[in-house]
């Protein structure tokens, strides 16, 4: 076997042994992701996975970004291309440096798919690189591995896509439509359209007015486009709005200011310090909506996206090379929670990737503020150690119940079980030390267990 049935376990032997009774009572629970990026088309067409390559190296940055880090040329990849072109190319790159991945979480999701989907019971290798693709790639051809049997049998039982306020979501009303029972819904992502720098961002306010019928040259009517385009995706059964912002700078202009700063934006004169304070403002208006339709709104910032200038030119967005950096919570926040931060019936989730931040804001804010709950250990911190150090950094003051599970999002569909199950086992760990060290009861931890995995997700995010 690949996997070890007691890793990310304590190896004291009493506090193990709570642990796998804690994991016992909630290995099988229905899985809840309520934000990723995998693609409704995949269940609304229901076509096979094209090969291996497709399936696992072109749509998962953590593998191209760790193959690209060790000089395997993007190229050789096909990162960008709209098929590969040469499958079993691309899988014997990736086979030949699997090496690469030791004692990474990446190791674990992948050889959790390779021996749980796969039933590949040998370490990925250069040497028995093809007999793997043949493997996988035959079984891709079955009925039982098509992505509505693949979803069914990860025990999904509801995904959330993330897309553009512009995009259609034909795929999303064609999943409605083909009385498939499967629960696939979208989260609202609407930085295209107030990030100032995001390519074509005049054109899509221009689309925005368009689909909506509001004139978006104006602030009101571009603050009710938003609105429409928002009632749309929650007719589709959305429940969340997702912000991935580079600061967590939030303001509260007058109206007047608001009005005359958006004005400067879609001139295209808008200076550095006027897009940041437009996103800010946005946050706060994007609350304020949220309060008013009741999506719940998540706060991923912190990114330098797209920090390699070639790779982003050359191969488009999202290609591995964004990277963390610092994030200031308690002031950035505080004119969005100045005004809406005591309302009971608005939820903003926070993540970061600054985990400095865990202990000395973000859990303090979130142990006060009614309207504030944490994220999960995210992105770069999607491992066991960080998913660790997040539970200890923010039990303490926050707690349990200020927190909402677990979310994997990935862009790589196979990797939401595996990634899941590395979220169990690490916070049954984490509870089964507090048992041993008796400042948790075994009863309250099997509650805990459960609120962790399924509980607090489907109630944080109204699913």
């Amino acid at each position: 076997m690949l996997l070890h049935e007691d890793r990310l376990f304590p190896s004291e032997p009493n506090a193990r042994k709570i642990a796998r009774s804690l994991y016992a009572g909630v290995r099988t629970l229905p899985i809840i992701s309520p934000h990723g990026h995998t693609q409704a088309s995949w269940f609304a067409e229901n076509q096979p996975f094209p090969d291996p390559a497709t399936l696992f190296v072109q749509p998962d940055h953590y593998v191209f970004r760790m193959l690209y880090s060790q000089g395997v040329s993007l190229d050789d990849l096909e990162i960008g291309a709209p098929v590969v072109k040469n499958p079993r190319k691309v899988w014997r790159i990736f086979a030949s440096n699997y090496h690469l991945f030791r004692g990474t979480p990446s190791r674990l999701w992948l050889d959790f798919a390779f021996q749980e989907l796969f039933g590949i019971e040998e370490r990925l290798s250069a040497k028995n690189a093809d007999a793997c693709f043949d493997v996988i790639d035959a079984k891709l051809k079955t009925p039982e591995f098509l992505p509505r049997a693949l979803f069914e049998r990860s025990n999904l039982e509801v995904l959330s896509t993330t897309e553009s306020p512009l995009d259609a979501l034909k795929d999303h009303q064609a999943l409605r439509d083909s009385g498939w029972k499967a629960r696939i819904v979208p989260a609202f992502r609407p930085d295209p359209v107030v990030d100032a720098e995001f390519k074509g961002f005049a054109e899509g306010i221009a689309e925005l007015g368009r689909q909506t019928g509001e004139d978006t040259l104006i602030w009101k009517g571009y603050l009710n486009a938003l609105r429409k385009a928002r009632l749309r995706f929650k007719a589709l059964g959305c429940t969340s709005t997702d912000h991935g912002h580079l600061t967590a700078e939030t303001a509260d202009l007058a109206e007047d200011e608001a009005a005359k700063l958006y004005g400067n934006i879609l001139s295209g004169k808008a200076n550095s310090a006027e897009i940041v304070l437009f996103q800010a403002q946005m946050l706060t208006e994007n609350a304020r909506m949220s309060l008013e339709d009741g999506l719940v709104m998540q706060i991923h910032p912190g990114a330098t996206r797209n920090h390699n200038q070639f790779v982003y030119e050359r191969y488009g967005r999202d290609k591995g090379c964004d990277i963390p950096r610092p994030t200031n919570y308690v002031d950035a926040l505080r004119p969005l929670l100045n005004r809406f931060g005591n309302e009971k019936n608005l939820t903003i989730i926070l993540f970061t990737l600054d985990e400095t931040a865990y202990s000395r804001e973000l859990a303090p804010l979130a142990g006060h503020y009614p309207a504030l709950r944490l994220g999960p250990a995210w992105w770069f911190h999607d491992s066991p150690e960080g998913m660790m150090r997040y539970r200890e950094q923010v039990t303490e003051t926050a707690g349990f119940y200020n927190t909402v599970g677990f979310n994997d999002d990935t862009r790589a569909f196979l990797s939401i079980p595996a990634r899941h199950d590395v979220a169990r086992r690490i916070d049954c760990a984490f509870l089964a030390r507090l048992v041993a060290e008796h400042r948790l009861e075994e009863d309250e931890a099997h509650e805990l267990a459960h609120e962790l995995t399924y509980g607090l997700v489907k109630k944080a995010y109204k699913l």
